[in-house]
């Protein structure tokens, strides 16, 4: 069995190792557009029926012409070489990768359902990658990179001696450089198995986690926080005159709030899955639609959230301290009685308390939605659940409201 991990760490390059890093994502952003360009003719010559053409304008390439693939595009390529030698200062497998980025884009189009790739401006192209090497490029604190040479990094982390080094994608931030190395190990991991206590997690905006056990925890609004010193900041990116250096300070400036903003997300998501990981053996979440609800009317509070990023982090941090993680079927789990089973019809986003008319259970009705993901999370491990009414093996306190 195969397992890889990627380890981030920042870089410490040379200026002059910076100025040839910048020359190569500007070199791979050109590859990268007219390879979109390439596709984008192709198949706008092909928006119209053979018998007839478009009022304004229309794209002529002659029929018997193939539709652009990854393969066609890497062979001329190889002939655009001769033709344009700076090409030839970038490692070819590079410029493959960002080739393979184009065909990713179009799977993602057709398969995923995603929008048009769009061309690349100028400082949009941040990455790039190289794909295989034959020896451990990693030398203590320093990694040896084709054509370019041997940089210096953080090494913040250990990396294991058995680990192969797959790929290093080279990322630029506000920050600094950062390469993002791929590891991988051919051993055998096993996978943590349902054991222990259990817990169910319902996600939402008043409290961004809402636990079976009667947890609540409110949710930092992080770039609603930081959006005041965001319009300030653009505000003054609009005042410089486009393209000078004061106007790049000042993109800059905004750029590092972004970052900053991110940063302590994602600082906060680990630290809260940890909390959640304690004393428990499974964990159950809501298999959402993410993005429908970011297209949603509260769509900027849900980015602002980042359930994705929790639940990615969550299931990593459940897989290194052993604990059992699964999605369940989020359908209708704010509508059914945890106690009971029965269903109460839709609530508004108003009412923040669960009763039911049929058993008289009342609570939370985010700690309800999340009791009930944990009744499916049991149900779908094989656990038999007990109706609460039994008052037998139950995970969650129960309160009852009587009937005059």
């Amino acid at each position: 069995m195969t397992f890889t991990l990627t380890y981030e760490f920042k870089l410490k390059p040379t200026a002059e190792q910076k100025e040839i890093f910048n020359e190569w994502l500007e070199t791979n952003r050109q590859v990268y557009n007219y390879a979109l360009g390439e596709r984008k003719d192709w198949f706008k010559s092909r928006a119209c029926d053979v018998t007839s053409c478009s009022i304004k304008s229309q794209y002529i390439i002659p029929a018997d012409t193939q539709r652009p693939t990854y393969n066609s595009q890497a062979k001329a390529l190889t002939d655009a070489k001769k033709q344009y030698p700076h090409l030839k200062q970038v490692q070819s497998q590079v410029l493959q990768q960002t080739l393979k980025r184009v065909e990713t884009a179009f799977t993602n189009m057709w398969e995923r359902n995603f929008g048009f790739p769009r061309f690349k401006k100028r400082g949009r192209m941040r990455s790039f990658v190289f794909p295989q090497f034959k020896n451990n490029p990693v030398m203590g604190n320093k990694i040896k990179l084709p054509v370019i040479g041997v940089v210096g990094f953080r090494k913040s982390r250990p990396i294991p001696e058995d680990a192969k080094v797959k790929q290093v994608r080279i990322v630029k931030r506000v920050s600094g450089w950062y390469a993002m190395i791929t590891l991988q190990w051919d051993v055998n991991v096993p996978q943590p198995m349902p054991h222990g206590n259990a817990l169910g997690i319902d996600v939402g905006l008043t409290s961004m986690v809402a636990a079976s056990n009667g947890l609540l925890i409110k949710r930092p609004r992080f770039f609603v926080d930081g959006s005041r010193k965001l319009k300030l900041l653009q505000q003054r990116v609009s005042r410089k005159r486009k393209g000078s250096n004061n106007w790049l300070r000042a993109q800059q400036k905004v750029a590092k709030l972004h970052e900053y903003v991110a940063n302590r997300r994602k600082d906060w998501h680990r630290k809260l899955s940890h909390q959640l990981c304690e004393g428990v053996g499974m964990i159950f979440v809501e298999n959402l639609n993410l993005v429908g609800l970011s297209r949603g009317m509260l769509g900027k509070h849900c980015l602002d959230a980042g359930f994705g990023q929790f639940f990615n982090i969550l299931e990593q941090t459940c897989f290194k301290r052993g604990v059992y993680f699964q999605k369940v079927d989020p359908r209708k789990t704010s509508q059914i009685c945890p106690n009971c089973l029965h269903e109460t019809g839709n609530k508004t986003l108003a009412e923040r308390v669960h009763k039911c008319n049929n058993c008289g259970y009342i609570t939370d009705r985010d700690v309800a939605a999340s009791q009930v993901v944990l009744i499916r999370g049991l149900a779908a491990v094989g656990h038999t659940v007990k109706m609460l009414s039994e008052g037998k093996n139950t995970s969650f306190p129960m309160t009852k409201e009587s009937h005059g």
